[in-house]
């Protein structure tokens, strides 16, 4: 990939998504194979008056030895200076950058679901913490790799595969635009407006009905949707996903029922559930079960007692330029901005207006987001006084 284009992307990502400012720490989190687009961020940092820069590669490799060989009781075992060092990054106010895209699809597929589900890293509950807190300006993108290009498009020659994955992650971070902070703010804008009517209308519940899928999913009296245009507790704005293409809010995790199936695979780790389906009874997730992978997921909701409840909930429409690629990427952080999502675990306590709701929201040291939209899924909201008013309908905004 030419050096302009890796040059344009860390500038995105650096300046518009994280909003990097002079004097600040900056954390990058990494993996082997992203070191070109990593060593670009870290000099945009430096650019943009970056104190110092600090990047932290997580090894796969590393991860699946562990869950071979390590004690099992060990699993969980998370060494106390890890989130040491991400509070820290929130009591100091810097910020953070996530690369994301796999780099060894599949690699835990033949070990035990039960010990990959013990083994949560490198996601850290203090991450949540620091999230909820809005204490560091942050934001994560993809990196494509050789490897995740051979998933994506296994038809097609190494080198053709790795270079149609960047052309793509360049048009849905909006880099073939001649100003991509231009097309993102106006999006943004669009996406925004959709997020005010949506909490305006108050509405008690979702109703999500297609094939394989109807679920109702409660919400708070207080929830507020939101658009990937964050703030931090100090007022500093940035964009904590590119690309980012839904609204979302915090659910009731008392009040979701009935069964839902994913419209896409699930990525957790080296892990790829396919086929996955999910039924709810009184808020909890009370049955997985998918073709492949699913173990993994089910070993997951029983981390803690918030594991098996929704700690968000995610509207996406067609007018993205995810879902229009009609690509599976087999990477969350992309997938879910082709289709409406709902989330496992720890809630965002920001997108709840009342005190007494925040205190209600699920709590759990774990996130997983999958996809559960697509133009077949109506979307409904379901009012207090019993009234169905139409969101979705074939992906587009009704509402």
């Amino acid at each position: 990939m030419d050096d302009e284009l890796i040059q344009r992307f860390a500038d995105l990502i650096v300046g518009f998504g994280a909003n990097v400012q002079p004097n600040q720490i900056v954390a990058i989190g990494s993996e082997p194979g992203k070191e070109r687009l990593t060593r670009a961020i870290a000099a945009s940092a430096y650019r943009h008056g970056a104190k110092f820069v600090d990047v932290a590669t997580f090894d796969l490799h590393v991860k699946r030895a562990r869950i071979l060989y390590a004690d099992e009781q060990s699993l969980d075992f998370v060494p106390s200076w890890y989130g040491d060092r991400m509070l820290a990054l929130g009591d100091q106010r810097c910020a953070r950058i996530g690369l994301t895209g796999p780099v060894a699809p599949g690699l835990l597929d033949d070990l035990d679901p039960v010990r990959v589900g013990r083994d949560h890293m490198p996601f850290l509950k203090e991450s949540g913490e620091v999230v909820n807190a809005r204490t560091t300006n942050w934001t994560a993108a993809p990196c494509p790799t050789p490897e995740w290009a051979a998933l994506v498009h296994p038809d097609l020659e190494p080198s053709a595969a790795y270079a149609l994955l960047w052309e793509q992650v360049a048009h849905l971070c909006r880099l073939d635009e001649q100003d991509p902070v231009a097309a993102w703010s106006s999006r943004m804008d669009r996406l925004t407006a959709v997020a005010e009517r949506l909490t305006a209308a108050r509405f008690d519940a979702l109703h999500f009905e297609g094939p394989g899928t109807d679920l109702q999913v409660g919400l708070m009296p207080s929830s507020q949707w939101l658009t990937a245009r964050f703030s931090t507790i100090d007022g500093l704005p940035h964009m904590p996903n590119i690309p980012s293409e839904e609204t979302f809010t915090t659910p009731d995790p008392q009040r979701v029922f009935g069964t839902v199936t994913s419209t896409k695979p699930l990525v957790l780790s080296g892990t790829i559930v396919r086929g996955l389906k999910v039924g709810f009874e009184d808020g909890r997730a009370v049955e997985v079960t998918a073709e492949s992978g699913g173990e993994a997921l089910a070993a997951l909701t029983q981390t803690d007692p918030g594991a098996a409840r929704l700690g968000e909930v995610a509207l996406v429409d067609r007018e993205g330029r995810v879902g229009a690629l009609e690509t599976v990427f087999y990477d969350t952080l992309i997938d879910e901005n082709a289709a409406s999502h709902i989330a496992l675990g720890m809630a965002y306590g920001f997108a709840l207006a009342d005190d007494a709701d925040r205190a209600r929201a699920n709590a759990s040291t774990i996130h997983v987001d999958f996809m559960i939209g697509s133009p077949e899924v109506d979307v409904t909201g379901l009012t207090n006084g019993g009234e169905r008013v139409a969101i979705l309908r074939g992906g587009d905004w009704a509402l």
